[in-house]
């Protein structure tokens, strides 16, 4: 079957990707070792300048260096391939998919200090490798998790923001609603104010994403208790990490699940710098908008059903297919449904992607963990039912570039089966995890003193008359 040649490829792959490159794994090991200041800002303190020259550099000997052809197609379709962002965090290959500072999600889940044996990683520990390159010790991500406690106090006034809305309101608007709150106390507004050193603006933004991540979990929560759970909020546990911590306030304290939460904020944590959420976040904060406000922006863009409502709209759409034909669906009656769905003008969620060719890591890193976990649950083996039918549904199709899943094809089925089955609180989840992304690309691109973000843009007439002079060349 597809599904499981692609699983026996994917095994194969992280099996190549194990064995090549010694050196290159000497040198992720040297630095894990040779990493050991407790302080994730000390670190940053000496690996800035570093970056700054080396992009200087760029600048001053390649800055006219060709990057690629823009064609019309790219103009009128969203900007769709064009390079033209600066990104460190992350990068995103079309068939090898996401890596993390150079490093894939299997690697993540191999090197990454975890809360227990062969347990998934901590996102304190992504969060240090995105900001710093470097794998960081158990020891660090400890430290790290700590100072990430001693700053996840909310205000009062967040939650009163928050009570202005009603409870009917959609989850990501209230989450938002939290995030403007908190920008009162933007340590980068009040430094701005005060005629702070464009040199120094990386210091007080690196306090103000700190913090950020510390609290976006707690209004998160806040947001769910007061939705679902009658307004019964449940207090922060500072001996819990970051993941197990978020996981104990929504209300959900089985081990597995606080596992399922560690994944879950590590894989949604970035994906390059393109997509709606991130770039967005990267434009208003190129404006010199201080990280609340940015990230708030980056919300808005991920409140969309094009990027991360999907992940709602998927688990919506599988309990629609249980309700019509039952848990025990053929393949073949599965097959009509998916026509169904498409026929109506509509697209089977969770399948397909802007830049991705292949089926997504991050499904396959979640499929596993169904498989060692849950191996049993009916909407998990529905999911790889899909798995077998939709992608030669949509080939046949023919209008589909990627006819594989995507991260969002298997989330909700994974926190439904732990008993979070609020499908439409889901993109919040999105939300927290992606703080960690968003928040260290912020603090380079302040590092870096990177410019406001202003392409060009043009009007239907312009592009008729440079394609009208073309075509009579």
């Amino acid at each position: 079957m597809v599904f499981f040649r692609s699983v026996t490829a994917f095994t194969r792959l992280r099996s190549r990707v194990g064995q090549q490159s010694s050196l290159s794994n000497s040198v992720r090991w040297i630095q894990m070792q040779s990493s050991t200041d407790m302080d994730l800002k000390s670190q940053l303190q000496e690996l800035i300048p570093e970056q700054q020259d080396r992009l200087k550099k760029l600048k001053s000997e390649h800055g006219k260096v060709q990057l690629g052809n823009i064609t019309v197609d790219m103009v009128i379709g969203g900007m769709r391939g064009m390079t033209g962002l600066l990104w460190e965090t992350s990068l995103l290959d079309p068939e090898e998919g996401i890596r993390f500072r150079g490093l894939s999600i299997p690697e993540c889940q191999k090197v990454l200090p975890a809360a227990q044996s062969g347990g998934e990683p901590l996102p304190e520990g992504l969060l240090w490798l995105l900001l710093t390159g470097k794998v960081p010790s158990k020891e660090q991500v400890e430290a790290l998790s700590k100072d990430l406690a001693s700053r996840a106090a909310v205000p009062d006034y967040v939650y009163n923001a928050i009570d202005a809305l009603p409870s009917t309101a959609h989850p990501m608007t209230q989450f938002a609603n939290g995030v403007m709150a908190l920008q009162v106390q933007s340590e980068f507004q009040k430094a701005y104010e005060n005629g702070i050193h464009k040199s120094k603006f990386w210091e007080p933004t690196y306090e103000d994403c700190l913090n950020l991540i510390a609290r976006v979990p707690v209004v998160a929560a806040y947001v769910y208790r007061r939705m679902y759970k009658n307004g019964d909020s449940i207090p922060s546990d500072k001996s819990l990490d970051y993941g197990a911590n978020f996981s104990h306030m929504l209300g959900f304290d089985d081990d597995k699940m606080k596992e399922l939460m560690r994944l879950y904020i590590t894989i949604h944590s970035d994906h390059e710098g393109g997509n709606v959420s991130a770039h967005t976040g990267h434009l208003v904060g190129s404006a010199l908008s201080d990280p609340y406000l940015s990230f708030a922006a980056a919300l808005n863009g991920l409140a969309g059903p094009l990027h991360g409502l999907a992940n709602q709209e998927v688990l919506l759409w599988i309990k629609s297919v249980v309700e019509e034909c039952g848990e025990n669906i053929s393949k073949d009656q599965l097959k009509e449904y998916v026509w169904k769905t498409l026929n109506s003008g509509k697209v089977v969620p969770g399948y397909g992607h802007g830049v991705l060719r292949k089926t997504d890591p991050r499904y396959v890193c979640q499929r596993e963990f169904a498989l060692k976990h849950l191996p049993d649950d009916p909407l998990f083996q529905l999911v790889s039912k899909l798995y077998e039918v939709v992608p030669p549904v949509l080939t046949e199709l023919g209008k589909v570039k990627n006819p594989w899943p995507n991260v969002d094809a298997h989330s909700g089925v994974l926190l439904n089966h732990y008993g979070l089955t609020e499908a439409r609180y889901y993109t919040v989840l999105f939300g927290v995890s992606r703080s960690l992304g968003i928040c260290s690309q912020l603090i380079w691109d302040r590092a870096l003193g990177l410019a406001l973000e202003r392409p060009k843009s043009v009007t239907m007439d312009w592009l008729d008359a440079v394609c009208k002079k073309a075509s009579s060349a």
